[in-house]
């Protein structure tokens, strides 16, 4: 059948024919939250993210009481990072049993219905920023398993749902597992970075909590941005080593990756757009560059690329819109 009977401009003609023919649909549910938890901070003192454009980092009160807010117009789900008071070289305050994330897990289960995933990796917490135990100027595999699946059994004990290891050191996934089932949180789930490359696009996240290397880079555990085939092997060990999410981060440089997974594998798949995704569009916009459009054009392309879950920092934006 060719032209004129055939004319596809008819699946255009009104906004309502478009929105029913719609392929990709974005909900409310497939948003994640990421908040940033501060352990400083008083309540009522939230702190504006200069490197993110209408993002803050909050005292655990205030980040329940927000949570709570976006919840009553369709939050399913939060993830949450935290930054310590006190830093050291092993990282203690991320598995401290009173730790910021810790509390702040516990006051959302008591008071939301929120899914609550937590960030488990050491950065934030390492008096020299980096993701794992160091020796000289090395970031040690192994060792690092050990405070990796203690962060993880911490936040399970707190009541998290999903635990979301970001390091990207090797069988950190079958430690965590093992950690958790062997303590009693067999019901606890990974959701794994599986594919987190080492991107340009994570700069502002790094001034959001204070998490830069004090030297050298992570270019020797997170992928190399080059590679496409080795995200595939990634997902795969995580997978069989109990992972049951599997990301991918950052999302818009990546949507190949999202789509070969969620074909490859066939299991809930996440996306991250992160603080540099969010910081172009926003800086984009302001300029007049961009439109806001651009916000939708992004997050729908992240979803049609296979993603069932994406974490954004546009996640209030767009329950707003979405509800009004």
């Amino acid at each position: 059948m060719q032209f004129p009977i055939r004319r596809m401009r008819r699946l255009r003609k009104t906004p309502q024919i478009r929105k029913i023919l719609s392929e990709t649909k974005l909900n409310p549910e497939d948003f994640i939250y990421p908040m940033f938890i501060k352990e400083t901070l008083k309540d009522g003192q939230k702190e504006h993210i200069d490197t993110m454009p209408g993002q803050y980092r909050f005292s655990s009160n205030d980040a329940v009481d927000e949570a709570k807010k976006l919840e009553e117009i369709g939050l399913s789900s939060v993830l949450l990072f935290g930054m310590p008071e006190e830093k050291n070289e092993i990282a203690s305050s991320a598995y401290a049993e009173n730790g910021i994330v810790q509390n702040t897990v516990r006051k959302l289960k008591e008071e939301t219905d929120l899914v609550v995933i937590t960030d488990v990796c050491m950065c934030q917490y390492t008096s020299h920023g980096h993701c794992g135990i160091i020796k000289g100027n090395e970031i040690l595999n192994d060792e690092t398993l050990d405070y990796l699946s203690k962060i993880a059994v911490s936040h399970a004990e707190a009541g998290a749902d999903i635990v979301a290891p970001s390091d990207m050191m090797d069988g950190r996934v079958d430690a965590i597992r093992e950690s958790l089932d062997v303590n009693g949180y067999d019901d606890t789930l990974i959701m794994s970075y599986a594919a987190k490359y080492a991107s340009a696009f994570y700069a502002p996240f790094r001034e959001a909590v204070s998490s830069a290397p004090s030297f050298g880079d992570r270019k020797t555990y997170q992928m190399d941005p080059s590679n496409f085939n080795e995200a595939l092997r990634e997902a795969e060990l995580d997978l069989i080593e109990g992972a049951d999410i599997l990301m991918v981060k950052p999302a818009i440089a990546y949507l190949d990756v999202i789509r070969a997974i969620k074909d490859e594998f066939n299991v809930p798949t996440a996306a991250y757009q992160v603080s540099g995704e969010y910081s172009m569009f926003k800086a984009g916009i302001e300029a007049g560059y961009l439109t806001e459009e651009v916000i939708y054009e992004s997050l729908v392309s992240i979803k049609r690329a296979g993603a069932d879950l994406i974490i954004s920092h546009f996640t209030p934006e767009f329950l707003r819109q979405y509800k009004g």
